[in-house]
Order: structure tokens, then sequence, then C-alpha cells
């Protein structure tokens, strides 16, 4: 109550922070008034009068009123006119409301502004865009998928060009050239894939002629909400074939899928003790909390344990015993009663003593397949022992080396089998199509074509799946969304949410 009655008297921040543009719109409308006089010739001849001035020692801000007029006056003379945009007429019928361009103010100031669907975001981004792409150095555009970066550079591009400016889109598939080309361009238009592989591959490149990217200056991100909060910690991945590939999952796989099997009636046990617990006043609830822990780190996708983890008072409780865990530095305890464990967060698979034991009598029994040896401690003792030539000792180390090479490929094979089983679902993380394993993105459901886990999950999603394992690659480049875009001077953002 109290709260809105201070903001009936004062008004809301997004009211107060309007308030202080008025006088800036002002002007910006009394501006645009003397410039409906003009020839389009003058009006065009603007552009390189703005530039001359900020190369003189003006700033944006200060010509921020001119060039905000000279759009919305562009966009007064476009009115009525016919354009095609991407293969249809599509007639100019556009001339910027004043909270239209407070929306372009925001914008250029680097924050993010909200404006719901039909409200203009495309014509709103049109105003920062021409005003910071007068310093030369290039603006970028961050849509959400190829066809509206075609289309708004095509539709928003009658403004650019006619002011005189460059525009340009960066799609899949384009070659090295086109794209060099187009980030030469004053505006560029595409999606932030594109930017942040782009920034990756320059980055790889041996050479100056095979970068395309040249800086970043200032970037408009349409649906930040999705990109820079959704999507943050999404990794951006450029990988490579490894030169030698040892991999052993068409052999591990049997063992592990019969690991994994004896780990889910493990949980769907637990599951079963859960809901009895449950239902008796008299159970230990602390205990009930503890079972909730392990099914989670033993199976994170198992269906039972997902239903009765999704209760709000399970939540807490499981929450409660986690952190008495972490604090005591005990949670490996808890591990152990499992045959492995399973980090959500980290997506990290671990055997445990008991699953190395129950994995050595499908292999043998012997002991030491799934234990790494100490290789220092190895050559220590090789050393030591006088009884061997300088030869003998040299090849003892190579054996060594070699019994640790593949015992850590055998263990690095079962723990991306294990992710492979518990962690990535079919028809979820992935789909089998015309016998391939094809990544699905989680954010828009499309069937990334092309990209591959790397690190061996793809070939241990191929072995569970009973496809063909391709060649196993390994991580090149990688960068998230979130540290791509901190790369930029100057960042702003839209959205309809």
């Amino acid at each position: 109550m109290f709260d809105k009655t201070l903001a009936k008297l004062f008004g809301t921040k997004h009211d107060r922070s309007a308030k202080k543009l008025n006088p800036i719109i002002a002007e910006i409308n009394r501006i645009e008034a003397e410039y409906q006089s003009l020839s389009d010739d003058e009006l065009k001849a603007k552009t390189p009068e703005f530039k001359e001035r900020l190369t003189k020692g003006e700033t944006v801000d200060d010509i921020l009123p001119e060039a905000f007029a000279v759009v919305k006056n562009t966009c007064r003379r476009l009115y009525g006119k016919d354009f095609e945009v991407r293969g249809h007429i599509q007639r100019w019928e556009m001339i910027p409301y004043d909270v239209q361009i407070i929306g372009g103010i925001i914008l250029h100031q680097g924050k993010v502004a909200e404006m719901a669907t039909g409200e203009g975001k495309t014509l709103v981004a049109a105003f920062p865009l021409y005003l910071n792409a007068l310093e030369g150095k290039g603006c970028h555009l961050v849509t959400v998928n190829d066809y509206l970066a075609q289309r708004d550079a095509e539709w928003m591009g009658v403004i650019y060009k006619f002011l005189g400016l460059t525009v340009g889109v960066i799609i899949s598939d384009q070659p090295p050239h086109i794209r060099r080309e187009q980030y030469a361009c004053d505006i560029s238009y595409g999606t932030n894939n594109e930017f942040g592989f782009d920034y990756l591959r320059d980055n790889m490149s041996l050479s100056l002629q095979g970068v395309v990217q040249r800086g970043h200056h200032y970037a408009i991100v349409d649906e930040v909400d999705s990109v820079l909060i959704d999507e943050a910690r999404t990794p951006l991945i450029i990988s490579g074939p490894v030169e030698h590939s040892t991999q052993r999952y068409q052999e591990m796989k049997p063992s592990v899928s019969q690991l994994v099997k004896l780990q889910s009636q493990l949980v769907t046990r637990l599951a079963d003790e859960i809901e009895a617990g449950l239902k008796d006043e008299k159970a230990d609830q602390y205990e009930i909390g503890e079972k909730l822990l392990m099914g989670h780190r033993g199976f994170p996708k198992h269906r039972r344990m997902l239903k009765l983890a999704q209760e709000p008072s399970n939540v807490q409780l499981r929450q409660r015993v986690e952190n008495d865990y972490l604090r005591e530095k005990k949670l490996h305890e808890l591990d152990e009663r499992l045959y492995f464990s399973v980090d959500e967060r980290s997506h990290i698979a671990d055997l445990t003593d008991q699953g190395r034991i129950q994995l050595t009598k499908y292999h043998g029994g012997d002991p030491d397949l799934f234990i790494l040896p100490d290789l220092p401690d190895e050559f220590a003792q090789i050393d030591a022992n006088a009884s061997l030539t300088p030869e003998q000792k040299a090849e003892a180390k190579a054996q060594a080396q070699d019994t640790y090479a593949k015992r850590s490929e055998r263990v690095q094979n079962v723990s991306q089998l294990l992710r492979a089983y518990t962690l990535y679902e079919k028809d979820v993380e992935y789909v089998v199509q015309d016998g391939k394993v094809q990544i699905v993105d989680e954010f828009t459901g499309r069937i990334l074509s092309g990209r591959r886990y790397s690190d061996g999950l793809h070939q241990a999603i191929e072995a569970k799946e009973g496809v063909r394992i391709e060649g196993e690659t390994q991580t090149i480049a990688t960068i998230t969304l979130q540290n791509y875009f901190r790369l930029y001077k100057k960042l702003a953002g839209m959205t309809g949410t």
C-alpha cells in the first residue's frame, strides 16, 4: 500500500526516467520540424556532416538530437512508398512516435528497452544504430534467426541506405570473403551464434586475411532476456578431429549398460522407500532427505525420483541435506553407496569403488583395470631398481606410460558412457535420424545439423544408440554467449517481456 502511494505521488522509476528524457524528445521534434524544409540531398548531406563533427571532437551524445531527427524525418519522407522485403512488396507506413524515440535513447545509453509486441522494436533500433554507426567502427544488431536478420536488414536498410550508410547481414553458410564484406558495413545484422562462431574462427585464423570481424564497438541484442539470461552460459564450441583415437566405446558399452541398469534398480528401490517414508509419520525425515539426494546423484533423470524431487517440501529437504553434506565435506560418503555419481550441474559422472568392483567382474576380474597408476611413483621405483639396465628402465617407463594411457582412455570412455545414459535423453537432447545422432537446440527445439558433442560424448551417445560411431572430436575453441557479448564497448538489449 505504501509503495502504491509513493508511486502515485512521485511516479514509477520508469515514469521518472521517461520524464528526464522529455526535454531531449522536444529538441528532437523541434529539429525534425526544421528538417522538413530540406531537400532529400540536403538531408542526406547530414550524414557526412555528422561524421566530420565527430572527427573534430564532438561526441555521439552531442549530436544525438540532430541524428535522431534525421532518422525520424527520413521515415516521414519514406511514408507511402513501396519496397521489396524478402520477395514481398511492403509499404512504408511508419513515422516514429515519441515513445519509440525514447526507446532509441535508452538503447543508445547501453540499457535494456522493454517493448510489447507491435510497438515497433525493429524501428526503435534504427535510431541508435544510425547514431553509433557514424563513428565508423561498425554496429551489430543481434536477432534470433537468419530470417529475421535478413528481413530486418532489408526493411531497416531502406533508412540506412537513404542516409548513405551501408548495411550487411551475416547468415549461415556464407563464405569468409562474403562475411568480411558484411562486417565491413556500417551496420550488420545476424544471429548470436553467427557472431560468436565468427569470433572463435577469427581467433583460430593463422593470418589477418582469414579474419572477418573488425571489432566489437556497439551491439543491440533482440530478445535479450533469452540470449543473456536463458542462454547466457551456453557455450559455443568449435571441435576438430583428434590425431589418434583409441576409443573403446563398443567394448565398454555392454558392461556400462549393465551398471546403469543396476543403478536404475537401486534408485527405484530408493523411490519405493521414500514413498513409504513419506506416508509414515514416524519415519526419519533426514534419512528421507538422504535418499532423495542419493537418487538425484545416482540418476538425475529417473522419472519416479524426478516426480518425488519436484514436491516443494522434498526440494527443501534434499537441499538441506545436500548443504549439510557439502559443509561437512562428506558428499563422497553418500556417493559410495552408489555404483556411480552424477553431478547434474557440472555434467560429470564418476565411478565409485562399488562401481569399479562391479565393472571389473564384467572384464576378467582385474582389480586395477579402472585405476590409474601413479606414474611419478612408478618411475621412482623403476629408477631405484639397481638390477635394471638403462635400456630396461626406459622400456619399463614406456610400458608404464602405455598402461596409464590405456586405463585413462578406458576410464574416460566409461565416464562419457555414463553421461550418455544418465544425462542425455533421446528425443530431448538429441534425435536419431538416418542412422546419425543429431543435437537438438534446447531453447529453439531445432536440430543443429553438423554439430557434435566434443571429448568423446557424441561417440558415447552413438554407442548407446547402436549407430555407427563417427570419428572422435576435441574442443578447439569455445566461448559462452555471456563472455562473447562482454567484448563490446557498449551493449544494449530489447525485450518484449
